[in-house]
Formats: C-alpha cells, sequence, structure tokens
C-alpha cells in the first residue's frame, strides 16, 4: 500500500453493509460515503430518531435503512440479527470511552458490553449471511489494553475508565485475529478487517463523563488532530479495498495519529493467539454466541 492521499472509495452498487453505531462519528460519516457511492446501509442505532434523521440527511445512488439495535444488550442484538437478512459487509462501530462503572442490561461491564462482547455477538449471529467480509473498529489505545480474562468486569480489580476501555479495544484485535483464523481453518473465504481512525475529532470522547476525556474529545482533537472524514477513511478502506483477512488499517503519519489509510502494525498483545483463543473463548461463555458451521 502506498501511504498517498486516498479517498477514492469503488463504487458500491449492488452492495449492502450493516453500520452499528451510525449516527455520529466514524460510523456516520462511513455510511454517508457509501451511500454516496450505491450502496444499500443498514444503520444499527440506539436511537431511531437520529437515526432516522441521519439517513435523511444522506445523498446518493444508494439508501439507508434505519433498525434499531443496542449493541450492549444481547437480546437486541439477536433481534436486529434476526431481521437483518444478507449482507456483504458488517461495520462493528459502535463505542463508549471512559464512562462510569456499571454494567448492561446483561450484567457486563459497559466497555466491554458495547465495545466488543456485543459486536462478537453480532458478527457471529449474522455470519451466515455476510458474504464479504466483517470489519472491526478497534483504537491505537488497544497498545495500552491489558485484557484479563478471569476479570472481564473489573470485580476483583480496581476500575479505571480508560483501562476498561483499551481493555475492550484490544478484545476488538483479538475477536478479528481468532475469527479470521477459525474462517480460514474452515476453509471460509469470508475476511475480517479492522481498522483505527488514530487522533480524529468524534463525540465519543465529548460525552464520557470525564472532564479530561471530554475536553480532550470537545476540543483537543479538533486542534490537534483529524476531521471526522479523514478519520472514517481507514474504515472504508478496510470495509471496501481488496486487503487480506487480518488487515490491520490507520493513518500513516507518525504514531499513527493522523495519516492515510495504510496497513498499521498491532500490539504484542494483539497478536498472541493464545491470548485471543482465551478471550474468544470468555466471550462465548458470556454472551451464548460461538461460531456455527457455515
Amino acid at each position: 500500500m502506498t501511504t498517498a492521499p486516498w479517498t477514492a472509495v469503488p463504487d458500491q452498487r449492488g452492495r449492502r453493509f450493516v453500520v452499528t453505531g451510525a449516527t455520529s462519528g466514524i460510523g456516520l460519516l462511513t455510511a454517508r460515503v457509501l451511500v454516496h457511492r450505491g450502496a444499500e446501509i443498514v444503520l444499527g442505532v440506539r436511537n431511531e430518531e437520529k437515526g432516522a434523521a441521519a439517513a435523511a440527511a444522506m445523498t446518493g445512488p444508494g439508501r439507508a435503512v434505519v433498525e434499531k439495535l443496542d449493541v450492549s444488550d444481547l437480546a437486541s442484538v439477536e433481534a436486529f440479527a434476526e431481521r437483518i437478512g444478507d449482507v456483504d459487509v458488517l461495520v462493528n462501530n459502535a463505542g463508549i470511552l471512559g464512562v462510569a462503572q456499571g454494567t448492561s442490561v446483561d450484567g457486563v461491564e459497559l466497555h466491554l458490553a458495547t465495545n466488543h462482547l456485543g459486536h462478537h455477538a453480532l458478527a457471529l449471529r449474522m455470519l451466515p449471511r455476510i458474504g464479504d467480509r466483517v470489519v472491526v473498529v478497534s483504537s491505537n489505545s488497544h497498545r495500552h489494553g491489558e485484557l484479563d480474562v478471569t476479570d472481564l468486569g473489573w470485580t476483583r480489580r480496581t476500575y479505571k475508565p480508560y483501562a476498561a476501555y483499551a481493555a475492550s479495544k484490544l478484545a476488538n484485535m483479538l475477536f478479528m485475529l481468532e475469527l479470521q483464523r477459525r474462517l480460514t481453518e474452515g476453509g471460509s473465504t469470508l475476511r475480517v478487517t479492522g481498522a483505527h481512525p488514530g487522533s480524529t475529532a468524534t463525540a465519543i470522547t465529548a460525552s464520557s463523563g470525564h472532564g479530561f476525556f471530554s475536553w480532550l474529545g470537545s476540543w483537543g482533537h479538533q486542534l490537534v488532530g483529524m476531521p471526522v472524514w479523514r478519520g472514517a477513511l481507514p474504515t472504508l478502506y478496510a470495509a471496501t479495498m481488496d486487503v487480506p483477512g487480518n488487515s490491520y488499517i490507520g493513518p500513516h503519519g507518525p504514531g499513527e495519529f493522523m495519516g492515510w489509510p495504510t496497513m498499521v502494525g498491532r500490539s504484542a498483545s494483539a497478536a498472541d493467539p493464545a491470548l485471543a483463543r482465551a478471550c474468544w473463548d470468555a466471550s462465548v461463555e458470556l454472551s451464548g454466541v460461538g461460531l456455527s458451521r457455515r
């Protein structure tokens, strides 16, 4: 791959995508561009009113439809997966950052439930009806993540919001690694790709409830980071370009903070096959969803 400016998203007419968390930030821009390039997009959103407003503002030869989805709620995930039908690409994008300690309706720590576990369950439930790939939107923060598969709920350790977020982003990376391994081993042609937006001005940190992260989201990224359309490019590349499974796309610049989409590295933990299998097993136990035969 080159690190020259890339904005040439291929024509997507005749293709169908699901994008989670598509009412703001990376998810909204990803869906908007894909509609502009002719795709049909299912916006998986918690707030259907915001979803309808987002869909109405999208222009192009494609179209956007809105479906209720709360990825932190496993019953909502199951219902969504059952009614969506066939798709080419699933973009697992929705996320939260730096929220106070709490649990989902299923009793799972909120970062893990929203950023990883719900997307694990969604991808595996939809897998028999996905034609091309699953895209995992992670974060460079995965490099700071430490995943204790024996204490995913932070019941033994002192809870730290950013540490919980980083751990959930590491779980995203491990999911990509292990799902691709299992698909390849089973002879499937499906691929799992990943992306991260670098330093991008989105709303994810502005509503964290944490003073520093809220300031960072409102001002810091806007001052020194990329606009959202630039931050969405790695996700669009991972979703539409011909890259191998387990490819991870991010900005090409120093520290992967800014730049154009390119293949980027990952932490040693994110490439650890034993940790990936342990994370997979813990996720199956928590979600009740494993990999069915295709």
